[in-house]
C-alpha cells in the first residue's frame, strides 16, 4: 500500500500523504499541524514554487493530507520498474529523472527538501520524463519521511524497526543527496540495491556493499568511481571527493554538452573476454573475504560485552598465573646444599617459625613440625592483635645467648643442635643422620630432648631433601 501517491481531486490531480493514523490518534499526535510543513515544486527553467497541503480528508478509516500537483510519477517507482525489468526503454526512463533530481536538489541549494525518491514526483509527457518539459516535486520533508517509513515496515515486515533504505542517518545537506543518488545509480545500472540486508544501516556505516566496479565492471569507469563514492559517505573517516563535487561530474558525465541526457547503453563498454574473467575472479575473491570479515566483526560488536569480560578474565588468570609462577620461582629452595646443610637450615627454620623454608626442606617425610609452626605463628599474632604487652616470639638459642633466664613463656626454638652421619653415601643420592636437641615449647618452662634419625634423598632436581623423620622424645 503506497502512503504517498497521486489520485483525483475535482478531476484535478493530486498528491496524498496517508498518516496511517485514525481520526483519535490523529488528532491526539497534533498531526494537523503538518498542513503548514512546506515542499518544493522545480521547474524546467530552475525556478521553483512553494508547495503546501490543501486539506485533510479521511479514507478507508486513516486521515490523509491532499494538495494539488501536476500529473507525475514517483521517483522510486521508476527505479524500482527499471530493476525488476530488462527494458532499455524502464532503464532511460529511470536515468532521466534521477537526472532531473539531481539537478533540482542542486538548484534548490541549501533549501531543506525531502531526500528520499518515493517522497519525489517527476512530471511525465507520455508516461516518460522529459528534460526540457518536466519538472520535480518535492514532499514535505516531515510528512514524507512519516509515510514512507510505513510504508517500510509493509514491505520489510520481519524487521524490527522501518528503515529508509535510500538515505543514512549519519549524512546531512549535499552528502544525504549524493548517497541516495549514488544508491538510485548503483540500483538501475545493476538491477540490485546496494543494501538490503537486515542490518542496512549498519552496511551503510561500514560500507558494506559489493563495490560496483565488481558488479558491473563494463560501466564507465569515472561514472563507477563516483557512484562508489558516494556509497562510501557514510563509512568514509576522510572523504576523498566532497558531494558537491560528485554530483557536478556525475552530471556532467550523464548530461552531453547540448544539455541532453545521454543513453543509458552509451554508458557501458566492452570488455575482453580475459578482462571478464579477472573480474569474476576478483568478485568471488571479494565476496567470500568480506563474508568472513563482517561475520567476524558483527559476532565482535554483538558480543562485546561478552567478550570484553571474558578477555578481563582471562588477563586477570594470566596474571594470577604468572604471579603464582613469579612466587614459586622465589621460594627458598635446597639447591646447593649438603644434606647435613639441609638439616640445620630446616630447624633453623623451625625454631623462627619459617614454614616456607621448612617446606622446602621437605619431600615425603612427616610434616608435624611444619604444622606446629604454622600453628604457633596464627596463635602469636592473634595474641598480639588483642594483648598490647605482647611483644612476638624470642628463639630458644637468641634467649639461651642472653642469659636463659627462666621463666620464659615467650620463648620457642631449638637448642644444642648435633648431627652425625649413622648411614648411606652421599654418592648413593641417600643418607642417614643421627639429630639430638632441645626443644623449648611455647609456653613451658622445660624442654624436650628429641633424637630424630632422619633421612636424606636427591630430588628430580638433584636437591637434597628430608624424605623421613624418626623422632624419638622425653622431658
Amino acid at each position: 500500500m503506497l502512503n504517498v501517491y497521486i489520485s483525483d481531486v475535482d478531476n484535478k490531480p493530486a498528491v496524498f500523504f496517508n498518516s496511517r493514523l485514525d481520526p483519535r490518534s490523529f488528532a491526539r499526535t497534533k498531526m494537523s499541524q503538518s498542513m503548514t510543513e512546506q515542499g518544493f515544486i522545480v521547474n524546467p527553467d530552475g525556478s521553483h514554487e512553494i508547495w503546501r497541503a490543501s486539506g485533510i480528508d479521511e479514507k478507508d478509516g486513516f486521515m490523509q493530507f491532499w494538495g494539488t500537483l501536476f500529473s507525475g510519477k514517483r521517483l522510486d517507482s521508476l527505479i524500482d520498474e527499471a530493476v525488476s525489468k530488462t527494458d532499455s526503454t524502464a532503464d532511460q526512463s529511470a536515468l532521466d529523472a534521477v537526472v532531473l533530481w539531481i539537478r533540482a536538489k542542486m538548484l534548490l541549494g541549501e533549501t531543506i527538501s525531502a531526500a528520499n525518491p518515493g517522497a519525489a514526483f517527476v512530471r511525465c509527457e507520455d508516461g516518460k520524463p522529459d528534460h526540457l518539459k518536466s519538472g520535480i516535486f518535492f514532499s514535505p520533508e516531515y510528512l514524507s519521511t512519516r509515510c514512507l517509513l510505513m510504508e517500510s515496515s509493509d514491505k520489510y515486515p520481519s524487521e524490527k524497526d522501518p528503515v529508509d533504505r535510500y538515505n543514512s542517518p549519519d549524512l546531512k545537506g549535499l552528502d544525504t543527496t549524493a548517497f541516495c543518488a549514488g544508491i538510485m545509480l548503483y540500483a538501475l545500472f545493476t538491477k540490485a540495491y546496494p543494501f538490503l540486508s537486515g542490518s542496512v544501516y549498519q552496511d551503510m556505516r561500514e560500507g558494506v556493499f559489493l563495490p560496483i566496479h565488481l558488479a558491473v565492471p563494463n560501466l564507465n569507469e569515472k561514472l563507477s568511481g563516483l557512484i562508489q563514492s558516494a556509497l562510501m559517505l557514510p563509512a568514509a573517516n576522510s572523504k576523498p571527493l566532497k558531494a558537491a563535487d560528485i554530483l557536478t561530474d556525475i552530471l556532467k558525465i550523464l548530461m552531453s554538452n547540448n544539455n541532453e541526457i545521454v543513453s543509458v547503453s552509451s554508458l557501458f563498454n566492452v570488455l575482453s573476454e580475459e578482462k571478464s574473467l579477472q573480474i569474476a575472479n576478483e568478485k568471488n575473491r571479494y565476496l567470500s573475504r568480506q563474508k568472513k570479515i563482517v561475520k567476524t566483526k558483527r559476532f565482535i560488536l554483538r558480543n562485546r560485552t561478552i567478550l570484553l569480560i571474558a578477555a578481563a578474565v582471562l588477563v586477570s588468570v594470566i596474571l594470577f598465573i604468572f604471579g603464582m609462577m613469579d612466587g614459586i620461582s622465589k621460594r627458598p629452595t635446597t639447591e646447593g646444599m649438603y644434606p647435613d646443610n639441609v638439616i640445620y637450615a630446616y630447624f633453623n627454620a623451625f625454631s623462627s617459625l619459617d614454614h616456607v623454608l621448612m617446606e622446602a626442606c621437605l619431600d615425603g617425610a612427616s610434616k608435624a613440625d611444619l604444622n606446629a609452626a604454622i600453628s604457633i605463628t596464627a596463635i602469636t599474632r592473634t595474641r598480639m592483635a588483642y594483648e598490647s604487652s605482647m611483644q612476638g616470639l624470642i628463639t630458644a638459642e637468641e634467649w639461651r645467648e642472653n642469659g636463659g633466664e627462666l621463666p620464659a613463656p615467650d620463648v620457642f626454638g631449638v637448642t644444642n643442635l648435633s648431627i652425625s652421619q649413622a648411614g648411606g653415601s652421599i654418592d648413593e643420592g641417600i643418607v642417614t643422620y643421627r639429630v639430638t636437641y632441645q626443644l623449648w615449647p611455647l609456653g613451658e618452662e622445660l624442654p624436650y630432648n628429641r633424637t630424630d634419625i632422619i633421612t636424606l634423598k636427591t630430588d628430580r632436581k638433584k636437591n637434597w631433601r628430608i624424605t623421613e623423620i624418626q623422632r624419638t622424645e622425653r622431658q
